[in-house]
C-alpha cells in the first residue's frame, strides 16, 4: 500500500507533467521544473526518474517529438523545418537525428509512411495518474446521427493508419468536412482486455447523405439516439481510459442509471495535429436506458 508521502510525491510529479505538457514552447529547465514540483533541484531529477523510468530531459524531448510527429503525419502544408523549430531544435538535421533515434524513422520517412507500431512503443510509458476526482457528468438526449464510418479491426497501435485513410476520404470527397462536421470514435471492445487481433474501433464523421462506393472502405452508418451520460475529457487520448473507468466505477453505481446496449463512444472536439495534447477536448458518451 502506498503511504501518504508517496501519494504527495506523485501529486507533485503529476503537477510537473501537466506543466510540461502545457508549456512545450517554454524553456523547460531543471531549475524551473524543480520549482514547479517544490523540490530541490538536486533531488528532483532523481525523483522524476524513479517514478517515471525516464530522465526529465528525455521526457521533455519525447513530449515535443510526439507533438511534432502528429504535425508531420497530418499537416501536409507545414514544412518539416518549421516543425523542427517549433520543437526547439536549431536545425532540421538535429531534429532528424533525434526523431530517428527515438521513433525509428526519419521525419521524411514518417511523413510518407508512418510506422505507428514503432511510434506507440516510443511513448509506452505511464506517469502517475491523476487519481479519483469529482466528475461533472451531465445527461443529454441525443438524436440519431448519420455518419460515414471506417472500421478498424486489429491492433490498437494501428488505429492511426485507419484514421489516415478516413482523413484522406474526407479530403477527397468533401462529404464530411472536418471543419463543419462532427467526428466520433466508437470502441466496440476494451483495448486493455481484448486480444490485439480482436480489437474493433469505428472512426466516424457526421454526414447528410449516404456515402457513395469508394476505395477507402468508408460506409454509411449511424449512432443511435437516446439518453446518454456525457463527460468531457481534457488532455491526451492516452489517458482517456482513466475517465472511462471512473464513469463505470464511480459515477454509474451512484447515479441509479443503467447502460443501454450500445458501446460508450467519443466525440473529438479538436485534434492533436492542431493543438497541444494538454488542450485536447473529447466528450465521452455513455448510452443509458430510458
Amino acid at each position: 500500500m502506498k503511504g501518504k508521502g508517496n501519494t504527495h510525491i506523485e501529486q507533485r510529479i503529476c503537477r510537473v507533467r501537466s506543466y510540461i505538457e502545457s508549456n512545450l514552447d517554454a524553456e523547460l529547465t531543471l531549475d524551473a521544473l524543480s520549482g514547479v514540483a517544490g523540490f530541490s533541484k538536486y533531488h528532483f531529477h532523481r525523483l522524476f526518474s524513479a517514478y517515471t523510468g525516464l530522465s526529465l530531459i528525455r521526457f521533455v524531448l519525447l513530449v515535443r517529438l510526439k507533438r511534432a510527429s502528429y504535425r508531420i503525419a497530418f499537416k501536409d502544408e507545414v514544412k518539416i523545418i518549421d516543425i523542427a523549430l517549433e520543437a526547439g531544435f536549431d536545425s532540421s538535421e538535429a531534429f532528424s537525428r533525434a526523431f530517428k533515434r527515438e521513433l525509428g524513422q526519419s521525419p521524411s520517412a514518417f511523413k510518407t509512411n508512418p510506422e505507428w507500431t514503432k511510434w506507440h512503443r516510443a511513448f509506452r510509458f505511464r506517469l502517475p495518474g491523476t487519481g479519483d476526482r469529482k466528475m461533472d457528468v451531465g445527461i443529454v438526449e441525443l438524436e440519431e446521427i448519420k455518419v460515414a464510418y471506417i472500421e478498424h479491426k486489429g491492433p490498437p497501435d494501428r488505429v492511426l493508419d485507419t484514421a489516415a485513410r478516413f482523413i484522406a476520404w474526407r479530403k477527397a470527397t468533401g462529404l464530411s468536412p472536418v471543419g463543419s462536421s462532427r467526428t466520433f470514435g466508437v470502441p466496440h471492445n476494451d483495448p486493455n482486455t481484448t486480444r490485439p487481433e480482436d480489437f474493433h474501433f469505428d472512426i466516424c464523421g457526421s454526414v447528410s447523405c449516404d456515402v457513395p462506393e469508394n476505395g477507402y472502405g468508408v460506409k454509411t452508418g449511424s449512432i443511435p439516439g437516446g439518453r446518454c451520460a456525457i463527460y468531457r475529457h481534457r488532455g491526451s487520448h492516452d489517458l482517456i481510459d482513466e475517465n472511462i473507468y471512473a464513469l463505470y466505477r464511480n459515477w454509474l453505481p451512484k447515479s441509479g442509471e443503467e447502460c443501454r446496449d450500445f458501446p460508450c463512444f467519443f466525440q473529438y472536439l479538436n485534434f492533436a495535429h492542431d493543438v497541444d495534447e494538454c488542450d485536447l477536448l473529447t466528450d465521452i458518451y455513455l448510452p443509458l436506458k430510458g
